[in-house]
């Protein structure tokens, strides 16, 4: 059996910031790494559902929504994928950080937050996404398009 891009990155040199994860034909898969692999420091399922509600509604509704495919977690719980259309590097990164930068002021309701549009309603958190995205965008603020592919610690 083939091994997967995923599998085939060195997690030991993954740090917080956006890497390509890969590119297929006109889709781009971003990996959204929100904590450094294997140190112990995971999000909890509450936090990761929480910011996946409202990632994914705010990037549904930016201004590259039309090209966004998906947005989901990851098992290991120190990230996000981020799959996008026919979009420039550049413009996603931009797009992610002022996306960030929203959800970390945000003062509205949960999106989603009922027992009609989601599986595990009450297991929601604004504040946590919220701290979240300001915590993640300190870490990628002055990331820039040159800078998206993944570390090897080769020097």
């Amino acid at each position: 059996m083939e091994k997967i891009a995923s599998f085939s990155v060195d997690h030991r040199f993954i740090n917080e910031k956006i890497y390509i994860s890969r590119i297929d034909g006109d889709i781009t898969t971003y990996d959204v790494r929100m904590r450094k692999p294997n140190t112990g420091d995971v999000m909890s399922n509450a936090l990761m559902h929480s910011f996946e509600h409202l990632f994914a509604t705010f990037m549904r509704n930016s201004d590259i929504a039309e090209n966004v495919i998906y947005v989901g977690p990851m098992g290991c719980q120190t990230g996000f994928y981020l799959l996008v259309r026919n979009a420039c590097h550049e413009e996603v990164l931009s797009e992610v950080k002022k996306v960030l930068e929203k959800i970390s002021v945000y003062n509205g309701a949960m999106p989603g937050a009922s027992e009609i549009e989601c599986g595990n309603y009450q297991n929601l958190d604004t504040a946590l996404a919220k701290e979240e995205a300001a915590r993640y965008l300190q870490k990628i603020k002055d990331q820039t398009e040159n800078d998206l592919t993944y570390e090897t610690g080769e020097k």
